[in-house]
Order: structure tokens, then C-alpha cells, then sequence
């Protein structure tokens, strides 16, 4: 009797079918009241009125291996000049029977970035494979050994370039960055001053402004006969010119530090480069990921601006296949296109900083 009494009176006390699962979740977050019913029936009369059209546009009409001509009569996406153009846009003028070459490059290269996402890899070894990489992707980029036919770096173009620009400027633009703000925080007043002078002066002028000069203007300086590269003098601006941002946010984590930090480290005797090293960088870089991270994501898209030095990076080669006349006015898939691979270099970005983030944080929930 007493069980029974318990059953029904746990049957009484269920709550109602609109306070859990999907209806209860709609009520309270979708139809909480009549201005929040009204966003949700806009929102669904918006999303209803772009997305089918979207769907069938994109996918249902589109087509994907036709020419410029039989695209002009569609109605649909014309994804064709994608398919029809994707090795120029993704390798620009180099050779195109060679194309296997910075293929192999790429995907070496991602395999090492992804490989090296995961802390427990960092060791030793890790660093004979990024040199081991680099050089293999070197030989295969310039040739000129081993039976491979030679490519001057003007025909280096695409999204190898694009990679080569961004992965190696940020890479190098990191370091510099945090020497530039230990610099900044030093109380040597000549190497304090020679930092600030550089990261006011980077910090005022436009990337743009530095690829001009690093093209145009840093070639009268040189002596007759010495030459340097485009691409090597584009990368050089990029990374001067990320790594003066880098350093005032780097500046901040240092100055978020507390005092007793450096006081507990000078009661035991260590060093400034021991203190920096394993005390107070540890937890300043820590501290600034989230900013440091937007800087990078900001300088790896800034590194479509090399379109106006004439490099042909990955938007110069798509911009060059939209002047052709049997594909203009197709602008809307090239860059379409083009920024999904840039979203997919940001997001990368941004989701391993989150992940790195977690990984590091030693609070406890």
C-alpha cells in the first residue's frame, strides 16, 4: 500500500510535458513572452524567405563542369569556374606539369601543423621533423637538385604562397614580437627607447605602406649587383610589421604580472632570462592568448594585401581567372570560394587558441 501510495504521488509530481524536452526548451528560450514570440516568427519568415532560395542556388541549379557560355543561361551557381581553374588558382604560373611539387608541399606542411597541435608531441624529434620538413618542402618548392627541374620564386603563387607568407611571417613575427615588449619593459633607456621608437612608428603607418617600401623603395638602397626577392621582401614587412602589434599586447600580459612574482624570483637567486623564462613569460603569454590570437588571425588575412605588389598569392590568381572574359561576372563563387579557405584558416586558429587555452588553465571549476 505504501508503495503504491509513493508511485502515484511521484506520478503527481512530473512536470508537465511543456517544461522538458524540445517543447519545454522552445517555450523558455524561443516563445518566452509576446516580443520574444514576435523575433522568433520574424526570424523564422527571414530564414524561410533566404535559405531555400540559398540551397537551390548553391546546389539544386548550380553547375560544376561547363563552360563560361552554358553558365550564362543558368540559373544557379556557377561553380564550374572553380573546377575548370582550381590549379591556377591554387599554384598560379607554376610549371603546370610539375604541380605535383608544391602539392606535396602543402600537404606536408598541414601534416606538420596538425602533428604538432598536440602538446604531448613537442619534443626534440618535433623539432628534426619541422627542419627535416621545411627543407624537403624547400627542395620541392625551388628544385633545381635531384633531378627537379628548377622554378624561380616569381612563379611561386596561389595558396602555397599564401601559406608561405602567412605560417612562416607568423611564425617569425611571435618571437620578435616578445622580445620587442621584454625590450619595451627593460630599464636600459637606450634599448627601451630604440623598442618604443620601432613599435610607435610600425603601429603608425599601414601594412601597405611597408609592402610599398619593402618593393619599391628598399631596392634603391642596395648595393649594385645585390637583389633580394619579392616574396622575401613582402615576408620581411609582414613580420615587422605583426610583430610590433604582438609586442604591445605580449607588453600587456607582462605589465598584469604581480610584483611578487619577480620578488619571489629574485629571493632565490635566479637570473632575469631564468625569471622570464620560466616564471614570468609562462604567465604572461598565457594570459594574452585570446588578444595574441586575433593578431595572428588579423595578419594572416592581411596577407591578401600582397595582391597590390603583384605577388600572386591565392586572390591575385583568383582575381586574374575572373579577367577572363569567358568568366567575368562570376565574381560571387571565385570569392566565395576563396574566403571558405581563409574561414578555414581563421577557425583553425581560433579553435586550437580555445583548446590550447583550456589545456593550459589551471583553475580549478
Amino acid at each position: 500500500m505504501e508503495a503504491y501510495v509513493q508511485e502515484t504521488l511521484a506520478e503527481e509530481l512530473k512536470p508537465p510535458v511543456t517544461s522538458k524536452g524540445v517543447i519545454g526548451w522552445a517555450k523558455s528560450n524561443l516563445f518566452d513572452g509576446w516580443f520574444n514570440s514576435l523575433l522568433t516568427l520574424v526570424t523564422l519568415y527571414f530564414l524561410w524567405k533566404v535559405i531555400p532560395p540559398l540551397v537551390r542556388w548553391a546546389f539544386i541549379d548550380s553547375l560544376w563542369n561547363t563552360t563560361g557560355a552554358v553558365c550564362r543561361d543558368a540559373d544557379g551557381a556557377c561553380w564550374s569556374i572553380i573546377t575548370t581553374n582550381l590549379r591556377f588558382i591554387l599554384f598560379g604560373f607554376y610549371p603546370h606539369d610539375q604541380h605535383w611539387r608544391p602539392l606535396i608541399a602543402i600537404v606536408l606542411l598541414c601534416g606538420l601543423l596538425f602533428y604538432s597541435r598536440n602538446r604531448n608531441h613537442w619534443n626534440t624529434y618535433l623539432v628534426y621533423a619541422w627542419i627535416i620538413g621545411l627543407v624537403v618542402m624547400g627542395v620541392l618548392m625551388r628544385g633545381g637538385i635531384l633531378g627537379l627541374p628548377g622554378v624561380e620564386t616569381s612563379q611561386w603563387g596561389g595558396l602555397p604562397l599564401t601559406l608561405l607568407l602567412s605560417i612562416f611571417g607568423l611564425t617569425a613575427a611571435y618571437p620578435l614580437g616578445v622580445l620587442l615588449a621584454l625590450g619595451r619593459q627593460s630599464e636600459m633607456r637606450a634599448i627601451k627607447m630604440l623598442c618604443v621608437v620601432y613599435i610607435e612608428l610600425i603601429r603608425g603607418v599601414p601594412l601597405i605602406s611597408l609592402l610599398f617600401m619593402g618593393s619599391i623603395i628598399f631596392p634603391l638602397f642596395l648595393p649594385e649587383g645585390v637583389t633580394i626577392g619579392q616574396i622575401l621582401r613582402a615576408q620581411v614587412a609582414i613580420i615587422l610589421f605583426t610583430a610590433a602589434y604582438i609586442a604591445e599586447v605580449v607588453r600587456g600580459g607582462l605589465q598584469a604580472m604581480p610584483r611578487g612574482q619577480y620578488e619571489a624570483a629574485d629571493s632565490i637567486g635566479l637570473s632575469y632570462f631564468l625569471t622570464m623564462r620560466l616564471i614570468i613569460l609562462p604567465q604572461a603569454l598565457k594570459i594574452v592568448i585570446p588578444p595574441t590570437v586575433s593578431i595572428l588571425i588579423s595578419a594572416f588575412k592581411d596577407t591578401s594585401l600582397v595582391v597590390i605588389i603583384a605577388l600572386w598569392d591565392l586572390l591575385k590568381t583568383t582575381q586574374s581567372t575572373l579577367s577572363n572574359p569567358e568568366w567575368m561576372g562570376f565574381s560571387r563563387e571565385a570569392y566565395i570560394f576563396v574566403a571558405i579557405l581563409y574561414f578555414l584558416g581563421c577557425f583553425s586558429m581560433a579553435n586550437y587558441s580555445r583548446k590550447l587555452e583550456k589545456e593550459l588553465s589551471t583553475e580549478e571549476h
